[in-house]
């Protein structure tokens, strides 16, 4: 039996999770956390769809949150077989983890607290510290690109470089059908290219059924360079206001490439040298170290930079703020400073605290620089609300809000296209996308049948 079942970001964009099932042999590709508003909790709560303990093996192709983000709970239910992903790709996922893992206890904690006043049951953390740590201790081989791993008698996994975030991969793998070898590619997210820092994204070769995402499958990215250029001029007018510029930053990949560009705009005198810009952020200095880590991610320019003796990620008045108190202290500016704070949505995390303290100044701005999910504090922002509830309090958006959207990490309509062009599959799934997207993206491809799944829905190859 070839079985493929869809048990996440299926119409949706978040909570990747498929499960392939081959003569026997069980492999889940991603196990992510549904992300948006509240009411997202009980889906991730929620059963898999599926038996944990008898997953086999975990292939992960990114450590993006919405990719890894359930890995813990699926552990805590059961699982405890093999996850492979890239060296980098573990190495970030181990971060991602335990921060989510911490944040879900300090919610439970203030929950209880809430509930106990109320006379309430508390609710439990979806998982915690120690379910991550029992997640990680299950990583197992690692996939280097385009080496072929075996999962099983007949069956092979091979990681291409999906130039998605560091470490990110497409998967493909092969078995025998009978007395013929066939192949299925999972794309997980596909990168932009031509991006600063990582290599361009590498389609694996052809295969019979490809499932591919679509988040940007009905349009076609603004370019990077005028995109660069909004950012530095939005930051220049803001400080000659005496405002602070606010991003909502995540924190793989989009706070190192921030990092990037703002010391090019240092470098050639587009900015000034002695801007204070704050990475507030324990989760991205974290992965900014573990960048250092792995060079042979890096494109030509990235590496030609590290071999000058060069940091890419480093600027004259760059500050990491790990410590609490010293985010706590960011407070006190009034304005002169760039402030990028996780998370990217501003679902938690220390930017809202930021945008507390900047939000209601009409000489400070924000900008977003990433997808916000429906439901989410980023998207209610960027939708236009004039007034906003934060930690109990009203407070007017006065702050000029800036979208900018050239800086996206997903490829757009027709790197898509072309990646989908060189997989030639007779069989194309669409996941990771909204519905309407999808319905887009499906009309231009061509000579394939094009299946969109359903959450639970399963398919027989």
């Amino acid at each position: 039996m070839m079985r493929l079942s869809f048990h996440g970001a299926n119409r949706g964009v978040t909570g990747s999770c498929h499960l392939l099932e081959l003569d026997g042999l069980k492999v889940l590709v991603d196990c992510g956390l549904f992300q948006g508003g509240r009411e997202i909790d009980e889906e991730n709560a929620a059963e898999f769809g599926f038996d944990p303990s008898q997953i086999d093996i975990l292939l992960l192709t990114h450590a993006h949150l919405d990719h890894c983000g359930r890995i813990p709970l699926l552990v805590k239910r059961g699982f405890t077989g093999e996850i492979i992903a890239t060296p980098a790709t573990r190495e970030l996922a181990r971060v991602v983890l335990l921060d989510a893992a911490h944040l879900q206890e300090e919610e439970a904690e203030r929950h209880a607290r809430k509930a106990k006043r109320r006379g309430k049951k508390a609710l439990e953390p979806l998982y915690g510290e120690l379910d991550a740590l029992n997640a990680m201790d299950l990583f197992g081989r690692k996939a280097h690109y385009e080496n072929e791993l075996e999962l099983a008698p007949g069956v092979t996994a091979t990681f291409y470089d999906a130039g998605h975030i560091l470490g990110s991969a497409s998967i493909r793998i092969t078995y025998r059908d009978g007395e013929v070898d066939k192949a299925i590619i999972f794309s997980g997210d596909i990168g932009s290219s031509d991006r600063p820092i990582l290599r361009d994204p590498v389609p694996p070769p052809p295969a019979e059924t490809v499932v591919m995402e679509t988040t940007y499958g009905d349009r076609d990215h603004k370019p990077l360079a005028p995109s660069i250029q909004e950012m530095y001029d939005i930051i220049n007018e803001t400080m000659e206001r005496g405002g602070n510029v606010i991003i909502p930053t995540f924190a793989l990949e989009r706070a190192q490439e921030l990092l990037y560009h703002l010391r090019e705009g240092v470098d050639q005198g587009v900015i000034p040298r002695t801007l204070p810009v704050f990475l507030d952020s324990p989760m991205a200095i974290s992965a900014t170290e573990i960048f250092r880590h792995h060079p042979e991610c890096y494109d030509e320019d990235a590496c030609a930079l590290f071999e000058r003796g060069d940091d890419p990620f480093w600027l004259p008045g760059v500050h990491f703020t790990r410590e609490t108190a010293d985010s706590m202290a960011l407070n006190r500016l009034s304005g002169g400073a760039v402030i990028m704070a996780g998370s990217g949505m501003c679902t938690g995390g220390r930017v809202r605290h930021h945008l507390r303290h900047n939000l209601w100044r009409r000489e400070a701005s924000v900008i977003f620089v990433g997808w916000a999910a429906p439901g989410t504090f980023a998207r209610r922002l960027i939708d236009g609300a004039e007034r906003i509830r934060l930690f109990g309090e009203d407070i007017p958006v006065k702050a000029k809000l800036h979208t900018i959207n050239g800086f996206s990490a997903h490829a757009d309509r027709d790197e898509l296209l072309a990646w989908h062009a060189a997989t030639r599959p007779d069989r194309t799934i669409l996941v990771h996308g909204e519905e309407d997207v999808m319905e887009t993206f499906s009309q231009a491809l061509h000579g394939t049948q094009v299946l969109m799944p359903e959450q639970g829905e399963s398919v027989d190859l």
